[in-house]
């Protein structure tokens, strides 16, 4: 922050490239008196400086408080980064590269970097909106976008024969295609916010400058600087913006902080060749090529979907041109269920509170369409998706764990021992370092709506599930159950021992934190053996569930039948057999056009087989009584995964999935469209696979 007027008045002129002598005749004094500022000989009175905040364009607030103006949006640019010298050329931000382009993995890594910047005491909110855009919506926002000014670079980066380019290329056809654009915005609050200078080291730079830079330690969670890489990932595009309320002020303000930044391979446009990465910002008069972050307003924040709803601290982020690369999701109602089951799946753990303590996290997923909510507010409710592991957690956070299971909620508590390895670099003495660590392992029946069981979760820091695995092995005729691992700082102990699995275990996790296991990192940091160690630790885990199992069917089996005798007369439910499964209609969106018909486009599941599917499409004007009116088409359209074959049918080849459009005949219409609603159906058709 400038410490006084003379260094905010020179960034100033240097930002508004405006001379001493021109601001000088501004504000109708004599060249002298604004070097005599400049340098700091003396300070303008209220008066004058009303008039250089005028002459600067700035509000006489951002002038007294010697704060960094905002900037409008006619101020901001795309800035993009020459290609090297040399002629090396980077494919893609090799970052990205080190997760699946997934929705799941996207609310790991979005969410596991909120938790890291958690406030003191406060839970942190984590917020998943979806919203698709078309028409002048989508119009609106290209333009607050500056779309016009980065399209040419996105069509030249397209190169089909790269990784990175067929993505992009596939993003442009899909916009062209449909017309439609889906955003993700990633909120979190109560969170650090991208504090830090611009350019030198903090949390702003780490995220939207650098690649493969964590600054992380301790209890965090990661440790490579590759999570945020998946928000990039995510986009067709490449692209993410954000907006930021920080809790430690920079420049003298704290709200909408924002920037964007676009992640391209080397490209060309003309004689012009360009590295790839580009940033959005106000243009940096005091760097060759740079744009910073701006201070942005209100409106600028809305036009584009960044505005927060809270002033609470924390960072939005907005992946443009949002889509999960495994394509398992591809519609918006989709998109939102996967995002609730990634949440779900790795944060049931950190979403449980107690009677003496708040959850760590928060979260929630929306959908929206144009401004219109489609999917309201989804709380995440971790006893919903895990029933029992969630008990198990809670009961451990209000200190109700039992040392025998004697009822279907209780909750047994034991430990594991986890012995630490010495660090290379350590100079403690031998004597003062930690020589073990003990974990607790908690053991609780599994409920019957429970489709996995015989599971073992793993989790440390901000209980983030690193593993679940199912035990082998275990007692015949045991009981199902769920068991919950929590080393480290999720033990809720504050000791050196504690602290140092943590840093053990932290080394052992691979860029996708989804193990432990010996890394480079494991290697480079421990002595020899600090990898079998782990392993033991495992093993020892699922033994000690093992051992618990057979201690509890020894006691009930005292007045019980012989086990032999018992495993003899057990009685196992028979198995359903699965059904080979038929095509069905997975998803329709229809619209009407001025001629009165519907317009209608069609996404179909289909189990694979060798042979290919032929369908004969149906289209219904449903009626009151549950029965439909069959109308023609006028036109069939196979889009994705289908062509049309010579009887007018649908002939779906490979995948899972295929999607065609149709438009209704209105001669064959009974009623006029506006009246209806229509149903449409994927029968087989009968004529031959050819």
């Amino acid at each position: 922050m400038p410490q006084d007027f003379a260094e905010w008045l020179v960034g100033m002129l240097r930002q508004r490239a405006m001379s001493q002598k021109a601001l000088a005749e501004m504000i109708e004094v004599t060249p002298a008196a604004v070097n005599g500022w400049v340098n700091g000989r003396s300070v303008p009175r209220l008066e004058k400086i009303k008039l250089i905040a005028a002459a600067l364009g700035v509000s006489v607030e951002d002038a007294v408080d010697l704060r960094t103006p905002g900037t409008s949006s006619s101020e901001l640019a795309w800035m993009f980064r020459e290609a090297p010298k040399d002629g090396g050329r980077e494919g893609g931000n090799a970052a990205a590269f080190a997760f699946a382009a997934n929705l799941e993995v996207l609310a790991r890594e979005a969410t596991q970097n909120s938790l890291d910047e958690r406030l003191d005491g406060r839970p942190v909110v984590s917020r998943f909106v979806l919203h698709e855009l078309s028409g002048q919506h989508l119009q609106d926002f290209l333009a607050a976008l500056r779309w016009s000014e980065i399209e040419q670079h996105v069509r030249a980066a397209a190169d089909p024969g790269q990784k990175v380019g067929r993505v992009l290329l596939d993003g442009l056809h899909e916009l062209a295609r449909t017309q439609r654009l889906v955003l993700l915005r990633v909120d979190d609050y109560n969170a650090t916010g991208l504090t830090g200078p611009e350019y030198e080291d903090g949390r702003f730079a780490r995220v939207i400058r650098r690649t493969l830079d964590s600054g992380k330690d301790g209890a965090l969670g990661g440790s490579y600087g590759l999570g945020k890489a998946a928000l990039w990932a995510a986009s067709r595009f490449g692209l993410v913006l954000v907006n930021s309320t920080l809790s430690e002020s920079q420049d003298g303000r704290s709200e909408r902080r924002m920037a964007g930044r676009l992640e391209l391979p080397w490209h060309a446009i003309g004689a012009e060749e360009f590295a790839g990465p580009a940033w959005f910002g106000a243009i940096d008069h005091d760097r060759e090529n740079a744009a910073r972050s701006w201070w942005g307003d209100p409106e600028t924040a809305r036009s584009l979907y960044l505005e927060r709803d809270e002033a609470t601290p924390g960072t939005s982020f907005l992946v443009v041109g949002a889509y999960d690369g495994s394509g398992d999701a591809e519609q918006l109602e989709e998109m939102h269920d996967l995002l609730v089951r990634g949440v779900a799946r790795n944060f049931w753990a950190s979403m449980v509170g107690g009677e003496r303590s708040e959850p760590l996290l928060r979260a929630s997923v929306a959908s929206w369409r144009n401004g219109r909510s489609v999917i309201p507010e989804q709380y995440v409710d971790p006893h919903h998706h895990e029933p029992a592991r969630a008990r198990a957690v809670q009961a451990f956070l209000d200190g109700r764990t039992v040392s025998e299971i004697t009822g279907r909620d209780d909750v047994l508590e034991t430990s594991v021992t986890l012995r630490l390895p010495r660090e290379k670099a350590s100079s403690a003495p031998e004597h003062s370092v930690p020589e073990s660590h003990d974990a607790v392992l908690l053991i609780t029946p599994a409920d019957e709506t429970e489709g996995q069981v015989d599971r073992i979760s793993y989790m440390r820091a901000t209980r983030m599930v690193v593993k679940s695995k199912r035990i082998s092995d275990l007692p015949l005729g045991h009981r199902s159950f769920q068991a919950v691992l929590l080393a480290g700082a999720a033990t809720g102990r504050v000791s050196s021992d504690a602290e140092a699995a943590e840093r053990l275990l932290r080394t052992a996790e691979p860029p996708d934190h989804n193990d432990w296991t010996g890394t480079e990192d494991l290697t480079a940091t421990y002595v020899r053996g600090a990898q079998q160690r782990i392993r033991d630790f495992q093993k020892d885990a699922e033994q000690r569930v093992r051992d618990v199992l057979r201690g509890q069917e020894a006691e009930e089996s005292e007045d019980e039948a012989p086990e032999i005798l018992k495993e003899l007369i057990r009685l196992d439910p028979p198995r359903a057999t699965r059904a080979q499964g038929f095509p069905a209609v997975h998803s329709v969106e229809g619209w009407l056009d001025d001629q009165s018909a519907w317009h209608v486009r069609v996404t179909v599941k289909y189990p694979e087989r060798e042979d290919p599917w032929v369908l004969a499409p149906v289209v219904r004007f449903a009626g009151r009584d549950g029965g439909g009116f069959p109308v023609a088409w006028s036109e069939l359209v196979p889009e994705q995964n289908c062509e049309l074959t010579q009887h007018g049918n649908l002939m779906f080849r490979q995948g899972r999935r295929g999607t065609f459009s149709g438009v209704t005949d209105v001669a064959s219409h009974p009623v006029p469209a506006a009246m209806s609603s229509i149903e449409v159906d994927v029968p087989r058709a009968k004529e031959a696979v050819q």
